[in-house]
Order: structure tokens, then sequence, then C-alpha cells
């Protein structure tokens, strides 16, 4: 029987099944554990800690997928995947998948609607992601 994750593959699908390399895993495990770090100093730019923290979800959650053999056409998908590649819920992935949404207005419309409690849920996020690849290893 196919993975939930499998249903999710072909030429129109979100997921391209692609071999794991567990060097791309653990660069992308190493950047994003670096970048959650990075994102919880309070003394850098409230915009600067929220790039951090996104792009510190995504790598971890990219390196969650990529470690089952699989690749996402498209960055929200790493996200929304949560439930089959860590076991993580939708208190996690629906933060992450707002973070999402808010980067794309600032990053390609120039709004800059952040607050302290995106970044902190962000960041909070980030955190289980990361501590359920602490588990893994």
């Amino acid at each position: 029987m196919p993975s939930a994750l499998d249903n999710l593959v072909g030429p129109h699908l979100p997921l391209v099944a692609e071999p794991a390399d567990d060097t791309e895993v653990s660069g992308l495990v190493r950047s994003g554990k670096a970048r959650l770090a990075d994102a919880a100093n309070p003394a850098l730019a409230l915009e600067s800690r929220f790039d951090l923290a996104y792009n510190a979800a995504h790598a971890l959650c990219l390196a969650a997928l990529r470690r089952l053999g699989y690749r996402a056409r498209h960055r929200y998908v790493v996200f929304q995947v949560l439930p089959h590649t860590l076991g993580l819920g939708p208190e996690v992935w629906r933060v992450l998948d707002n973070a999402h949404a808010r980067r794309n207005l600032s990053e390609y419309e120039g709004h800059q609607d952040l607050d302290e409690r995106l970044v902190l849920d962000t960041v909070d996020a980030c955190r289980r992601v990361a501590d359920r690849f602490d588990v893994l290893d």
C-alpha cells in the first residue's frame, strides 16, 4: 500500500521521488538549527529574526522530507506534509504555513506586517520541528 507521501508524487503533484542524500540532510539540519538559534536573539531586528526563523523552519522541514526520499516542487509543501514526515500536527504546520504566507507578502509585495507574536510563534514551531529531529538521532 503506498504511503501518504507516495500518493503526492507525480508529474502534476507536489512531490518528486528522489533518493535521500545524507550529506544534504545533515547540512540542512545543521543550517536550520544554527538559524533557529540566531532567530532567538532579541538584539536582532524583528524582520531579521523572522527571516531566520522562517528559513530555519524551511531547512528543517525540507530535511525531514529529503530524509524520506522526496523533494517538494513548492516551498510551502514541506510544511503541509509535516504530519507524514515528522508526525507533527496542525498546531505546528499551520503556524509555519502562515509564516510562509507572510514571508511571501514581504518578499514579493513589500508588505512588512510582522509582529513579535508572529516571530515567537514561528520560533516555537521551528523548535518543535528541531526537537523531533533530536529524537530521530
